[in-house]
């Protein structure tokens, strides 16, 4: 089931093997010794962050990624040779204390294809989650952005807790599997009481097993490093291209540093109004209608699941219904329950490329044949975010040490649960799981019950929602997707009204999918590479429409 926030198209394409090809990554080699070393004697913060904003990068040919990054192959050169590029920048662990432990954040990059003269700086990537290694990501995705490249360095990093930038580790030999926990539960008691103690216990690993890093994990911090960055790579101000979750990570920055924004986008905008349970309730909405786009198209396709798609959404209720009563076994030994129907539905929500895949799964699926939608729900990743990659790496062992395995979806937790103070019990839940319902009787209890993933979290989150007011900053591009299933579209207004007056400036994009650029559609990114290129801001009001899918796909 997807959870309360959800991690970009761009980074789930790097999971989906079973659509597309595996992406190809990199990664800063792993640092040995103590990486939270004092900074020394009685430096003061003054001393420490001119040392820090001097400091040289020792950019070197990126290695293959780490087993935290998600593993693979090293990058191969760009089509006009150029080659991946990694290195270290030297952080404070504690931006309150920036004379005290560093830590080390891992970035890559590719140089600019362009007229050096030309050169605006560098362009910086988050791709989403939070949790997703930009470093891992950026490679794979680069093509997409080579327009870009005649201008910008391309620039990525892993965010601090996040792959090789000291990632955060939960997982404990003595937890369950997560597969092994529902996610949704139906009694009110063991199932429940299971949910509840799953939570708990991961808090508790988390901390044992990252309990130096823990504190210093989250949004803000993040956002500092990342002005960070923009001074060692040598820029005036920082350019951002913020996809998902890095839409709040580019309006957080915004907020904390107007004055050193540059041209950014933002595209898949986060609902900054949201709470995490008000964000799992408009998730909740955004997956139901993408769902139903989905399902008049399948009708119009003459599918076999329904005449009409309210016959095709009452028929894949009841299957996800019967799936969790007696799941359907795969010729792998595995099987599809109603968890993994809702994994691999939700996975394919987020392109509309992947709806063909959809449609054969789920008649496969009504037909008593499970294996399309497993294998779909693993290669999309499991909770629709392309969570865990260990199964889709070519060379995986399959080894159930946790040392060989992404770090994703721990640091997925440990960002949103530092971000947000929400606490919430059991009787929250219970008490929205009616509004949860009434959104979506497909997604919104898993929804409903993702929001007890910080319960026992030790540490205090920062607020309710993030801050964003950016009054005197540049304009800040914001692209709404109005299919989109993660960040409804009503996020990018409410971003733009936080940003402040003259900062927001909106772009719509009639479509489905997760985000807009990565679509491919011409007019979106015509329209960002027209701003981030040239400075020009589309027209108030603009609006681009999706090409639809060919008939018979």
């Amino acid at each position: 089931m997807p959870t309360a926030r959800a991690i970009s198209t761009a980074v789930l394409l790097s999971t989906a093997t079973l659509l597309a090809s595996s992406l190809t990554a990199c990664a800063p080699a792993a640092q040995d010794g103590d990486r939270h070393g004092d900074t020394g004697g009685a430096t003061t913060d003054a001393q420490a962050l001119t040392s820090l904003r001097t400091q040289s990068l020792s950019w070197r040919n990126c290695p293959a990624p780490s087993p935290a990054q998600g593993g693979g192959e090293a990058p191969g050169a760009l089509p006009d040779g150029t080659r991946w590029q990694c290195a270290t920048l030297r952080t404070p662990l504690d931006w309150k204390n920036p004379s005290g432990k560093t830590m080390d954040l891992a970035l890559i990059r590719a140089r600019t294809s362009g007229d050096p003269d030309e050169r605006i700086g560098s362009l910086l990537f988050n791709f989403g989650g939070p949790g997703g290694s930009g470093v891992a990501t950026l490679p794979g995705l680069a093509p997409d952005y080579e327009k870009l490249r005649t201008r910008y360095d391309l620039v990525s990093f892993d965010p601090r807790g996040v792959g090789n930038s000291n990632g955060v580790r939960c997982l404990d030999a003595g937890l369950p599997d997560e597969e092994e926990i529902d996610n949704t539960p139906d009694d009110g008691g063991d199932e429940t009481n299971a949910l509840v103690r799953f939570n708990r216990e991961t808090a508790a690993a988390c901390k044992k097993n990252s309990g130096d890093v823990l504190p210093y994990v989250g949004t803000t911090q993040a956002a500092r490093d990342m002005d960070l960055m923009r001074q060692v790579l040598g820029d005036d101000r920082l350019h951002y291209f913020g996809i998902s979750y890095g839409t709040e990570l580019g309006g957080v920055y915004a907020h904390l540093f107007p004055e050193h924004v540059g041209r950014a986008v933002l595209d898949g905008v986060v609902d900054p109004t949201h709470d995490l349970m008000e964000e799992a309730l408009a998730q909740a909405g955004g997956f139901q209608l993408a769902f139903e786009h989905f399902a008049a198209w399948c009708a119009r396709q003459g599918c076999t699941l329904g005449d009409d798609a309210e016959d095709i959404v009452d028929l894949t209720v009841g299957l996800e219904e019967a799936l969790d009563d007696t799941p359907l076994a795969t010729p792998d030994g595995g099987e599809l329950d109603g968890d993994a129907l809702v994994d691999a539905i939700s996975g394919a929500l987020y392109r509309q490329d992947y709806w063909p895949a959809l449609r054969v799964g789920l008649e496969a699926a009504a037909d008593d044949n499970g294996e399309v939608l497993h294998d779909l729900a693993e290669a999309l990743g499991q909770h629709g975010r392309g969570g865990d990659t260990d199964d889709d790496t070519d060379d995986s062992d399959d080894s159930d040490d946790s040392d060989e395995q992404s770090n994703e979806d721990d640091a997925f937790r440990a960002i949103t649960c530092n971000d947000s103070s929400s606490r919430y019990t059991v009787a929250d839940v219970l008490s929205r799981l009616p509004d949860f319902l009434e959104a979506s009787p497909l997604f919104g209890p898993g929804l409903a019950w993702s929001t007890l993933s910080c319960d026992g979290w030790p540490v205090p989150g920062a607020a309710r929602h993030p801050e964003v007011s950016a009054p005197g900053a540049p304009p800040v591009l914001l692209v709404g997707n109005t299919g989109d299933p993660a960040t409804p579209y009503e996020g990018a207004a409410r971003m733009a009204e936080r940003l402040g007056e003259k900062v927001g400036v909106e772009l719509t994009y009639e479509g489905e999918g997760h985000g807009a650029y990565d679509s491919g559609n011409t007019c979106v990114q015509n329209a960002v590479n027209a701003y981030l290129l040239n400075g020009t801001l589309p027209e108030p009001g603009t609006t681009c429409k999706a090409d639809p899918l060919p008939e018979g796909k």
